[in-house]
């Protein structure tokens, strides 16, 4: 069985430079090599929501010229994918804090979400200046606007309307959390949604990460017996 939504943390590029004694920039280049097979495969394998924490909110304290770096990255990415975004039918979201965002960058992010909206054959969703608490903490002022308003009632808060307050409104919870380069921990990365998510964690560096590694993540998930806490 395919995961319907698969979350990936993208990480190991500074280790993957490091060990070619490479600058990192140049780990972040090869990285979004592996976004582009990693968004083709997701395609061949039919899974239809793919999640990518590409920057966090905490990342905005790295040296600025890795930064610029990153984003220009981003942009580079959007200006040669845009024909396979349109030929494939992938729609294209960027979920985080985008008032952070350089213009320039948000112009170009926002003009292909609207150019895609429409699409559904996959959907990827960039989570850029994303953190987790903060979107939780966003969702929580929302609804208590809307009840200060009048718009809504306290007693009626569940946690369908809850997560329609979050940046991934509309879509489904990810069913299999994928984090590369080995570490054991969650990053401030989608903490409500990924309740209850299939864990995975592969020693492969994000710039080594492809279609053969993403199948055995699938083949993995696809062992797990899930109960969500019902047994």
């Amino acid at each position: 069985m395919i995961p319907k939504h698969i979350a990936i943390i993208m990480d190991g590029n500074g280790r993957w430079a490091e060990a070619r004694g490479l600058p990192k920039v140049m780990g972040h280049k090869q990285g979004v090599e592996s976004v582009r097979r990693i968004v083709k495969a997701c395609l061949n394998a039919e899974v239809k929501y793919l999640t990518l924490y590409a920057f966090s909110t905490e990342n905005w304290a790295r040296p600025d010229h890795e930064v610029k770096a990153l984003f220009q990255l981003l942009e580079n990415f959007i200006d040669t994918e845009f024909k396979l975004f349109h030929d494939k039918g992938i729609r294209f979201c960027v979920i985080g804090e985008r008032h952070k965002i350089q213009k320039d960058v948000l112009k170009k992010i926002e003009n292909l979400e609207k150019d895609t909206l429409r699409y559904n054959n996959l959907t990827v969703n960039i989570a850029l200046s994303y953190g987790a608490r903060q979107e939780i903490l966003n969702a929580a002022k929302k609804l208590a606007e809307e009840v200060k308003d009048g718009k809504l009632k306290s007693q009626e808060i569940d946690e369908n309307i809850f997560s329609e307050r979050l940046y991934t409104a509309g879509q489904p919870d990810p069913d299999l959390l994928i984090r590369t380069s080995g570490e054991m921990r969650v990053s401030n990365f989608l903490l409500w949604q990924i309740s209850y998510a299939e864990f995975y964690v592969t020693e492969t560096l994000w710039p080594d990460f492809d279609e053969n590694e993403l199948n055995k993540a699938i083949e993995e998930y696809n062992k797990r017996d899930r109960r969500f806490g019902g047994r």
